[in-house]
């Protein structure tokens, strides 16, 4: 029997030693979800939004993968003008891009999942020719991404990053506010909470990591001025939509778009021991903590890994990881209580019934990287069969 102490922490996370890939989870307390199975759809650019627009190609990418008490975390959604660095890919400021959105969760919730909205803001990681003006990108520095990356331009091609322009300190609550209507736009939209997409290198990760943000005011130097621009971003989200709508991305291993920090474990537990704090402030919890390691095509080292524990370990509540798994790997960190959650992104991709391969071991579909950011409605987006193709929606 389990003592007090372990069951008390059981019943906070959802999480006992039956536990599985496919089984059921349950979080929150006043919005409640209810999760048929632990297999999540991460977030994945897709640049199929024509225009920025979310259409009726999107509609059915989205239902294909939609499963009765599943969640789906839609592609990364640009809060602002200043947040695009990717073409055609949707964003959640103008209203049309509102009353689109509405199309997709109505259809996502026919099905009978759940689905949250991923605020993305690039920073650094953009063009010129992505902002408004041709001005330069926004970022915690004038630090540009190294040559050796490159950016995917409207027209195909593939050219170095823009020089950034570092933000100004009275610049930054206006960013926070960009978030903040982000979110109720969201809300709007139909989705049942919004991520805050803080890992990969883009804005948020250019504040948290020392190897990017070299500012000299109070958002740069110790891990508490790093963190201080996701924590003010959650403050106002938090006003605006409440806290169990909200979760949350980071990726303190993660090295991509020259992201690197010299403590990748002092980092994660710093943003850890933030969010616990601010939890027992509000006495609720956030809907999820999600953290990425590994890299998009490789899984996850043991060094990785044992970081992953450390902050499981130290987070107090639904703890999501992503990076490279597969069914047996997925079903061996829940079943060891390494996680509560899993996402799976092109796994998720090419197998639209990614649930159901699991559950009856059916062999899985190749994923198409050439397709990855076509903007082509059904090659490599829609077209990817089911087992069954008389099952499609």
């Amino acid at each position: 029997m389990k003592g007090k102490e372990e069951a008390v922490g059981a019943e906070l996370q959802g999480y006992d030693q039956s536990d599985h890939l496919l089984s059921g989870y349950k979080m929150g307390k006043l919005v409640q979800l209810r999760l048929s199975h632990r297999v999540v759809m991460a977030a994945m650019t897709r640049c199929r939004a024509l225009d920025g627009i979310p259409n009726q190609a999107m509609v059915q990418y989205y239902s294909q993968r939609a499963t009765n008490g599943g969640l789906l975390i839609s592609e990364g959604t640009f809060i602002s003008p200043t947040a695009h660095g990717y073409p055609h890919c949707p964003g959640i400021y103008l209203e049309e891009q509102v009353e689109a959105w509405k199309r997709v969760t109505d259809a996502v919730h026919a099905k009978g999942a759940y689905m949250f909205c991923q605020l993305w803001h690039v920073g650094r990681a953009s063009h010129h020719v992505y902002q408004p003006g041709g001005g330069p990108p926004i970022s915690s520095t004038n630090k540009a991404i190294p040559t050796r990356w490159k950016i995917l331009l409207p027209d195909g091609s593939f050219s170095d990053y823009s020089s950034p322009r570092a933000l100004a300190t009275s610049e930054i609550p206006q960013i926070i506010e960009h978030y903040r209507q982000a979110a109720i736009n969201s809300i709007r939209a139909g989705f049942d909470g919004v991520e805050i997409h803080g890992a990969y290198g883009y804005l948020i990760d250019q504040f948290l990591k020392d190897g990017i943000n070299d500012r000299a005011d109070e958002y740069g130097g110790s891990l508490e001025n790093r963190c201080r621009f996701l924590m003010q971003i959650l403050d106002a989200v938090i006003k605006a939509i409440g806290i169990e709508r909200i979760g949350v991305k980071i990726s303190p291993t993660l090295y991509h778009q020259e992201a690197h920090d010299s403590d990748q474990l002092a980092l994660g537990l710093a943003v850890v021991e933030r969010l616990n704090k601010l939890q027992e402030e509000q006495g609720l919890k956030l809907c999820y903590l999600q953290v990425q390691a590994g890299t998009f095509t490789r899984g996850i080292t043991e060094k990785e890994a044992e970081l992953l524990r450390k902050l499981r370990k130290a987070y107090q509540g639904t703890f999501m990881i992503s990076g490279g798994f597969n069914k047996e790997l997925g079903d061996k960190a829940i079943s060891e209580g390494d996680a509560d959650l899993i996402a799976y992104a092109r796994l998720f991709l090419s197998n639209p019934d990614l649930v159901r391969r699991f559950e009856i071991n059916a062999p899985l579909n190749e994923y198409d990287s050439a397709a990855f950011y076509s903007h082509d409605p059904v090659v490599g987006y829609t077209d990817y069969p089911f087992l069954n193709e008389s099952t499609q929606p």
